[in-house]
């Protein structure tokens, strides 16, 4: 079966998209560009390949669709800025590939200008035709909150921006096949920026709510009643709520590399975000000092190791420095996850509980890192010595909240 559509790159933005083109009725091609973990389930993957999905076994089958998609990893490099490497090897597969007439579109997360200033020069160098004459370019966040069951591709607006007004409008009829909503931004930096602007907002906003709750904390005042009476301010508010780091696979910007300039807020968001772990494992050991017990030796049950509730992803999760600084600590730990059956910390692999009462009880401290539907916490605080909840989820008086 001929494919409509070329998603490069089957990682968390790239695996979302290729679902829902395959939901939509677009047959599909999937290309892998690195070592991306795929997520999908052997039922999801049967109903992918009946709906039109397969997997390309060679970069020649790119030149045989009309859009292609680049969705690849941009984790951050060794000098803090986004590693644009798997971006740039998927261009060069597609460039030797690409048919007149055809549209490419950039999701990965990168600098504004990435687009018209790297992925621009390597399709017209190996096609040996021009972007916005032989073929439309265009920049489209991606959108992808894994696990939310309110918003999907479906009803999620989709922001495109072109190197010219045609190639916006050849991006906006591809994706109106798969949203309700096409919003045009004026270009492509635009389109980029947008991304930037949405990452960095939920980076600044966690910082802004971890730093109230190190400051409650301290004056005696329960944030999360904190948190709960102020959301219910109809304008000029959004909830956010603190918790033990920020993990996912979006990386705020802070664009001093790419720009000479730097996000001052962005920068210092960072350094907060970053100390949570070392905070929540301060909050632990003077717990543990209060009830006559030292770190040293304890006994310390983790709750939820992967970044998001009920999902298996550990991309950046804090648990993992958690567990390092507990460690250095001379504490003894374990964990307990129902969507990780093993667990490595410092590659030396961590005792998995397996009855999480049991070894609740047995603990000498529990910390809830991630809040799991399946955590009863009301049944864990009866059985714990000691329950440190970092995500506010404990009934009031349950348990010590971060």
């Amino acid at each position: 079966m001929p494919a409509d559509l070329a998603v490069i790159g089957l990682g968390p933005y790239g695996l979302p998209l290729a679902k829902a083109a395959v939901a939509a009725g677009i047959p599909t091609l999937g290309f892998r560009t690195g070592p991306e973990a795929a997520s999908l389930s052997p039922a999801e993957l049967r109903r992918m390949l009946s709906g039109g999905f397969r997997h390309a076994t060679s970069p020649a089958e790119l030149g045989r669709v009309r859009t292609a998609v680049i969705c690849s990893p941009t984790p951050l490099g060794a000098d803090g800025a986004l590693d644009l490497s798997e971006v740039a090897a998927a261009a060069r597969a597609l460039a030797t590939r690409l048919r007149p007439h055809s549209t490419v579109v950039l999701e990965s997360p990168v600098p504004p200008g990435t687009t018209e200033d790297v992925l621009r020069p390597l399709l017209e160098e190996g096609s040996g035709m021009r972007a916005g004459r032989d073929f439309h370019l265009a920049y489209s966040p991606s959108r992808v909150d894994p696990g939310n069951r309110d918003f999907h591709p479906a009803n999620t607006p989709k922001v495109i921006g072109g190197l010219t007004p045609a190639c916006t409008e050849s991006a906006a009829a591809f994706y109106g096949r798969l949203t309700d909503k096409v919003v045009r931004a004026r270009g492509l930096r635009e389109a980029e920026t947008v991304q930037v602007l949405e990452t960095n907002f939920r980076h600044v906003n966690i910082a802004l709510v971890n730093e109230m709750a190190v400051l409650c904390h301290d004056l005696g005042v329960d944030l999360w009643d904190v948190v709960r009476c102020a959301e219910t301010k109809p304008f000029g508010f959004q909830a956010f709520r603190p918790g033990p780091g920020v993990g996912g696979h979006a990386v705020p910007q802070g664009l001093t590399a790419h720009t000479g300039r730097s996000l001052r807020m962005v920068e210092l968001a960072q350094q907060v975000n970053s100390q949570m772990p070392r905070y929540v494992v301060q909050r632990a050991a003077t717990l543990l000092n209060e009830h006559g017990k030292s770190a040293r030796g304890a006994r310390i049950l983790l709750l939820g190791v992967t970044y998001k509730p009920d999902l298996a992803d550990q991309q950046s999760t804090p648990a993992q420095e958690v567990a390092v600084r507990l460690l250095e600590l001379g504490a003894s730990i374990s964990y307990h996850d129902p969507y990780v059956p093993s667990w490595s910390v410092l590659d030396r692999p961590v005792p998995r509980a397996d009855s999480l009462y049991e070894s609740a009880a047995d603990a000498d401290l529990t910390i809830l890192l991630q809040q799991h539907r399946t955590y009863d916490l009301q049944g864990l605080s009866v059985k714990a010595q000691l329950l440190l909840d970092t995500r506010g989820a404990a009934p009031t008086g349950a348990a010590h909240r971060l």
